[in-house]
């Protein structure tokens, strides 16, 4: 039995249960089928994203058409001479739009395609001198403090069917529970965090995370976009 198939028999993955009601987790299974149902992609894609040029191989995760919002949104957050952390980077979008304005950025992925990916694409872009970039299964390669944590985690809480999966899940949601479990003691002293979720993954479960999480918090943006004609809301929530 897949974990996909279990998810829908029994609601749990490694002792999480979804918090939001059976028909959303129909939704999301629904549309985790049918997004995953088609032809892998060959090859490279070369994408461009508010300005940038970027190169995605097939196993990293492409922008997607919220992605430039997200990415206005955090062009406006960075502050010169921050030092920022760009979480589940995949292609580097956010870490090289950050880094016109930061005095560096590291970021991180648990797949080394996208490490790859950012490196070159920072390089592409002209920032390769701000911009390190290192595999990394949420903090376990990151030392030092930021003043800003970007943070695009996977959706979904399935477990992944392979490292490009993981882009958009996280069994049981383990990686965006230890996110919140050991953030602060990276951020440095009035630093903050600008994290993006959506509908298409339990939205309830992230808002006790951060209800739990003692911070102080708002929501930067929510928009409505159809993925596979469902309506899905996606949202950037700040905190602090």
């Amino acid at each position: 039995m897949t974990s996909t198939q279990h998810t829908a028999t029994t609601g749990t993955v490694d002792g999480y249960r979804p918090l939001i009601p059976e028909e959303q987790v129909e939704t999301v299974l629904e549309l985790r089928e049918i997004l995953s149902g088609g032809a892998p992609q060959e090859g490279a894609q070369t994408v461009p994203f508010l300005g940038l040029k970027l190169t995605v191989p097939s196993t990293v995760m492409t922008p997607c058409p919220v992605s430039p919002i997200l990415g206005g949104a955090i062009f406006a957050e960075v502050e010169e001479g921050d030092r920022v952390l760009d979480m589940g980077t995949g292609s580097g979008s956010l870490a090289i739009t950050a880094a016109a304005k930061a005095s560096s950025v590291l970021a991180v992925d648990i797949n080394p395609d996208a490490v790859e990916a950012v490196l070159a694409n920072a390089a592409r872009n002209g920032v390769a001198d701000k911009v390190e970039a290192r595999v990394s299964d949420v903090f376990s390669a990151v030392e030092g403090t930021f003043d800003l944590i970007i943070f695009n985690p996977p959706f979904q809480w399935f477990a992944a069917r392979d490292v490009a999966d993981s882009a958009t899940t996280d069994e049981g949601y383990g990686a965006l529970t230890r996110y919140f479990q050991q953030a602060r003691q990276y951020l440095a002293e009035n630093g903050r965090m600008m994290i993006f979720f959506s509908t298409m993954g339990d939205v309830r479960y992230l808002q006790k995370l951060i209800e739990e999480s003692g911070f102080r918090h708002e929501v930067v943006f929510r928009t409505t976009r159809p993925v596979a004609d469902v309506p899905v809301e996606f949202s950037c929530h700040r905190l602090s």
